[in-house]
C-alpha cells in the first residue's frame, strides 16, 4: 500500500526518539501500531462488503439472464409449434382443394360459353 523502505522507518524512528523521548516511545509506537490496525480491519471490512456487493449484483444479472433466455426459448417453441400447425395446414390444403373442384361436364369446355 505504502512504498516506505527501511531507512524512511529509521529516520521516523530517530525523530519519534528525539521528540518524545525515550520513555514515551514504546507507548507511542503501541497507539500507533493498534490505530494502523483498526485502520487495515476497516479498510478489509469495507473491501468484503464492496465485493459481496459486487457478487450479489453478478448473481441478479446472472439470474436476469437466465429468465430472459427461458423467455426467448419458450417463444421460440411456440413460434415453432406455429410453424409445424402452418406447414401441416398448407400440406393439408391442397388434397381438399382438390376434392372440393367439381369434375369438368363431359362433351363441354370449362371457361366456355356456348354460343346460339
Amino acid at each position: 500500500m505504502f512504498d516506505i523502505g527501511f531507512s524512511e522507518l529509521l529516520l521516523v524512528g530517530v525523530i519519534g526518539l528525539l521528540v518524545l523521548g525515550p520513555e514515551r516511545l514504546p507507548g507511542a509506537v503501541r497507539t500507533a501500531s493498534l490505530w494502523i490496525g483498526r485502520i487495515r480491519r476497516q479498510f478489509h471490512e469495507i473491501k468484503t462488503e464492496v465485493e459481496r456487493e459486487i457478487g450479489a449484483d453478478e448473481i441478479r444479472a446472472q439470474l436476469r439472464n437466465e429468465a430472459i433466455m427461458d423467455e426467448l426459448r419458450q417463444s421460440r417453441e411456440a413460434l415453432e409449434s406455429s410453424a409445424r400447425d402452418i406447414r401441416a395446414g398448407v400440406e393439408a390444403s391442397p388434397q381438399a382443394r382438390t376434392d372440393a373442384v367439381p369434375a369438368p361436364e363431359a362433351g363441354g369446355a370449362t371457361g366456355t360459353k356456348a354460343v346460339p
